[in-house]
């Protein structure tokens, strides 16, 4: 918060305001500066004050505003429209609408058969230029993901073009999170895939997504021994244990190693993904929390867990 003021701005009862430079602003939304720069420059939808020095800062009403932007575009709201949507309050784009959403998915999915990584860059930057990292995993990189898994399954697409984006969304997803801006003061996750799991991008996405939600990750990757994890949280500080598991995982040798590292750490222990679904209640018997694979309701669930623990 800054109380300088010679950088802060008056009502018009000449009552100063509190501003939040963008990076709080950004921790506080979940939408990064990028993004916030972008709606303000393409759509004009934030206008935030500026200092002698040209540092954007914005009102209390201006994180109101976009937390709204983000609520329209979660409900399918296209970008383009929703500056009339904010004016008008008008209802969510009736299905014979354009859908943005699908036509990033046509475009990328045309990029992935063709190995186009020019045409597959592109469209992603584009999107992750103008959305919240949340919405567009959920909208986009998630639906895409199945659809490859789909296409794989019906020998309509290839393992090439499965392993072909996978492995760009992993250099992607790492590049985002180890060049984001970590919230320093920001509660402690370690993430881990659970043994037997060797795709990481289910993980990537949770982590870059509870980054942008102010979160710090510590990430041990794919196939891990959940025998060392208690050590590595231990060493961390961390306050929170999140282990990863597909639909490729048989839990039931795993409860009770799960069972003891809940019991050693004393510390919340979360399982997402696939397998949380599937063994929901062998997780709840071990005393670790199952997530689903909705990773946005997952933060949600973890965020008010460790607000009741305190």
């Amino acid at each position: 918060m800054i109380k300088d003021k010679a950088e802060i701005e008056t009502t018009a009862q000449d009552k100063p305001q509190d501003l939040f430079p963008i990076r709080t602003v950004a921790s506080l939304t979940g939408v990064n500066a990028i993004t916030l720069r972008a709606w303000e420059k393409r759509y004009g939808l934030i206008k935030p004050t500026r200092t002698p020095k040209g540092h954007r800062l914005y009102t209390q009403e201006n994180i109101d505003s976009i937390n709204e932007v983000v609520n329209l575009l979660a409900k399918g709201i296209p970008i383009s429209q929703v500056s009339h949507s904010l004016k008008q309050r008008q209802t969510p784009p009736k299905k014979n609408e354009t859908d943005p959403w699908n036509d990033f998915l046509k475009k990328m999915l045309s990029a992935i058969r063709s190995f186009n990584e020019d045409a597959l860059n592109s469209t992603y930057n584009e999107v992750l230029s103008l959305y919240p990292v949340e919405i567009a995993i959920q909208k986009l990189i998630i639906p895409l993901l199945t659809e490859l898994g789909r296409r794989w399954e019906a020998k309509e697409g290839s393992v090439a073009e499965e392993h072909y984006f996978g492995v760009f969304l992993r250099n992607k997803l790492g590049a985002r999170f180890h060049h984001g801006s970590p919230n320093t003061d920001g509660r402690h996750i370690l993430a881990a895939c659970l043994p037997g799991e060797y795709h990481e991008n289910g993980l990537l996405l949770f982590a870059l997504s509870a980054q942008s939600r102010g979160f710090r990750l510590t990430i041990l990757g794919a196939n891990m021994p959940v025998e060392e994890v208690a050590m590595a949280a231990a060493r961390s500080k961390s306050e929170a244990i999140v282990l990863s598991g597909s639909n490729r995982i048989n839990i039931k040798a795993l409860l009770n190693p799960i069972e003891r590292l809940v019991k050693s750490t004393q510390l919340p222990v979360f399982i997402g993904g696939k397998t949380s679904s599937i063994y929901f209640d062998d997780i709840v018997r071990t005393g670790a929390i199952p997530l689903g694979d909705d990773i946005t309701q997952g933060i949600k669930l973890i965020t008010s867990s460790l607000d009741s623990a305190n």
